[in-house]
């Protein structure tokens, strides 16, 4: 890609990208005829979504829709900034190379690298967003899905990766305390890690809940740890540089635990691997602990390499499914639930709560969490940000659209009654029955039976996302397949999503380490060191405790910890995302490229204009079923009167309910209270910098690189023969 290796005088850097670019490839006639057809696909789909009312459409039109937008974005949006907007420079030596400790700087593969950093931001996000906002119907979660993620969450994760590279790979929250200043910088680390161990717990909750009472899904979940452990030793010292062959070995690892946790009763190991959810909450802690202090080759990497393998091959064979089945969507493009903010699954209109339910897979502010943490310090070349960073959320914004169908395609009666509070439903096939009268969808209870009996589970309020997700793939690969399998491919989903969501936890946790260690190294330089392990092993420690502290309270709460949960860590997720897109629009700026503060700025106006919004309601709205402090004052007067309120089944849950509500409200508004100082603070630079046209910034100095690697997913033939000349040379040189 074209660039300059010179490094920039005081941190700025003058724009060689304004003039027109040398030895570009003139498009052929047949890539011309390629993407033209690629945006009439893209076009027809998208005009059917738009005009379809009333009448069955077949869910394709989503997919074809989609898939042709990601194709243009990642061909020419995220090639725009690669190398206009951010102009990448794969002279430049990154901190994986320069910095290389075994620990947390390794110069990673690039392949391995896109499966870890995938890995670690797909978590519940992608997963259970889409599926509770499809009460609204599918038309706006499409929509933000595809059009959030060309123009916001893919920019976010590649700018904050590419910043970071710039900077030793340091954590968002030292970023701006170092860009933005003082008062900025210290309200940005305590809101950044203060909303990652939210969203820690929200993470770790969504598996407690697919993992609880499930020996077959403990049992393959467990067996990855020790698969991951083989293949880091494998591929360090038995076969080094050896990927295919150790993804291989891998893969059918894998599926082998897998298909073994089938066989767990006959085994013997059922009772012992059945476990409380209390029991998963200490061992999620310990496991997150462990993970965030062993060397990343050793466990992290290929865990998180070898869990995409099963993420992405599982997106790939839903799609095949889809093309198979050809399913029609079952709920409308917008439903009166929408527009009335009155739904049983949550409370809330379109607008803000769809882009605030919708995080992942459109925008997520635990991306650039990510994106600031391991990933930059294992990247080989700046180049490869186009497809790791952006690439990487055009993937986790597929696997959203394929959560988004899977919900849409089931029967809409059976989706409320799996989604609506065991409160609103009475817990059985006939009040549920009964209960969906009443909201205006008939659906006999014997439909509803009849579901439970085909996946072998009751499926009445089976809160929180997980369990409608899996029943859509399952039904999807049942159809597309044949046979009698609902009940397999059920149970093959639920351990599916444990895995996508449990691979962001342990990445997390490393990250929050990082930016603990970031934070107290401000005032004890030996502590901000991550090769000092007494350091790394009290950081790790403080962050399994915080977010599993809060993960308790979640799997305790009377209300459930995803009705409680969710809704903050949503709000939570976005005002974190807007902390990124301040930042890299403050950096754009200060490095002299105001001309292109567009690209993130458009982003980040839209997702202060929700957040503020969806934060506003939480916090001041008087319904209880919306806001915090309401909620609270509604169940303490009951408290006050000597009524019970439900869920709660006594005075203790209702007292419970009523310290989580007051807690959750302070912190939705301390959260927004700090994204505003930072905003405010950002302002103040950004003037500055506008006047002045451009300030220094703590961009380290270049470095030339040793390294040739490709960019891409795959090497083109003058990156082949540009590695070729550089073996020869290493070989010339050591004889």
């Amino acid at each position: 890609m074209p660039s300059t290796f010179a490094p920039p005088p005081g941190g700025t850097t003058p724009d060689p990208g304004d003039a027109p670019t040398t030895g570009r490839r003139r498009p052929t006639p047949a890539s011309i005829a390629l993407w033209v057809g690629v945006a009439l696909v893209g076009a027809v789909a998208w005009s059917v979504l738009a005009i379809s009312r009333g009448e069955q459409i077949s869910a394709l039109w989503i997919l074809f829709a989609a898939l042709a937008s990601y194709a243009i974005a990642y061909r020419f949006y995220a090639r725009f900034i690669a190398t206009r907007v951010l102009r990448v420079d794969d002279r430049r030596a990154t901190p994986a190379e320069r910095l290389e400790n075994g620990l947390d700087y390794e110069v990673t593969d690039r392949r391995v690298l896109f499966g870890h950093h995938f890995a670690a931001i797909a978590g519940a996000g992608p997963l259970v967003g889409p599926v509770l906002a499809a009460q609204m119907g599918y038309l706006p979660g499409t929509i933000w899905i595809v059009v959030g993620v060309i123009f916001a969450g893919a920019v976010q994760d590649m700018t904050v990766m590419f910043f970071s590279i710039r900077r030793d790979g340091k954590s968002l929250g030292q970023m701006v305390r170092e860009e933005i200043g003082p008062v900025g910088g210290a309200a940005a680390l305590v809101a950044v890690f203060a909303i990652m161990i939210i969203i820690l717990a929200v993470l770790a909750l969504i598996v407690v809940n697919a993992l609880a009472e499930s020996p077959w899904g403990v049992f393959s979940i467990a067996l990855t740890v020790p698969i991951a452990l083989f293949l880091g030793v494998y591929l360090r010292y038995l076969r080094p540089g050896r990927v295919l062959e150790a993804t291989a070995i891998g893969v059918v690892l894998l599926l082998l635990a897998i298909v073994g946790g089938g066989y767990v009763q006959q085994m013997g190991l059922a009772e012992s691997l059945t476990l409380s959810k209390e029991t998963l909450v200490v061992a999620l802690v310990v496991y997150g602990f462990i993970a965030s202090v062993l060397p990343v080759w050793l466990l992290l990497t290929p865990r998180d390499y070898l869990s995409t393998f099963m993420k992405i091959g599982v997106i790939v064979l839903l799609a095949l499914a889809l093309l198979i089945a050809r399913p029609v969507l079952a709920n409308d493009a917008v439903t009166t639930f929408a527009l009335e903010g009155n739904g049983p699954v949550f409370a809330g209109s379109l607008f803000p709560f769809v882009f605030i339910t919708i995080a992942c897979g459109a925008l997520s502010g635990f991306h650039a969490l990510i994106a600031s943490g391991t990933t930059p310090k294992m990247i080989q070349k700046e180049s490869q940000v186009r497809l790791i960073g952006y690439g990487g959320m055009l993937m986790e914004s597929f696997v959203a659209i394929s959560a988004l169908i899977a919900a849409s395609v089931i029967d809409q009666g059976v989706y409320f009654a799996m989604n609506s509070p065991a409160g609103a439903t009475g817990g059985t096939p006939e009040s549920a029955a009964e209960f969906l009268a009443g909201i205006g969808i008939s659906t006999p209870p014997e439909t509803i039976a009849a579901t439970a009996a085909a996946v072998q589970e009751d499926i009445v309020s089976r809160t929180g996302g997980a369990p409608t997700l899996a029943l859509g793939i399952a039904q999807i690969f049942n159809s597309a397949f044949g046979g009698s399998l609902m009940a397999f491919w059920y149970h093959f989903a639920i351990m599916f999503e444990a895995l996508f969501i449990l691979t962001a936890v342990d990445a997390g946790t490393r990250v929050g380490r990082f930016m603990l260690q970031d934070t107290v190294g401000n005032v004890w330089k030996k502590f901000g060191d991550l090769s000092w392990k007494p350091g790394t092993y009290i950081a790790s420690a403080v962050v399994v405790g915080a977010w599993g502290g809060f993960l308790y309270l979640g799997v305790t709460n009377p209300l459930g910890g995803v009705n409680q949960l969710f809704p903050l860590f949503g709000i939570a997720n976005q005002l974190l995302a807007a902390i990124a897109l301040t930042l890299v629009t403050t950096l754009l700026i200060k490095h002299g490229r105001a001309k292109y503060a567009w690209v993130p700025g458009i982003a980040l106006a839209w997702d202060l204009t929700t957040t503020m919004t969806a934060s506003w309601q939480k916090v001041f709205s008087d319904n209880p079923k919306l806001g915090f402090f309401a909620q609270r004052d509604a169940y303490a007067d009951a408290r006050a009167n000597g009524e019970l309120l439900g869920p709660a089944k006594d005075m203790d849950q209702m007292d419970q309910i009523i310290t989580n509500s007051t807690i959750n409200g302070f912190l939705q508004a301390f959260f927004a209270v700090l994204v505003l100082v930072v905003l405010a603070n950002a302002l103040v630079v950004i003037a500055r910098a506008l006047r002045a046209g451009g300030l220094p910034t703590t961009e380290v100095p270049a470095v030339e690189s040793r390294i040739v690697a490709p960019s891409g997913l795959f090497a083109t033939e003058e990156e082949k023969r540009a590695m070729a000349e550089h073996e020869q040379a290493l070989s010339g040189a050591s004889r």
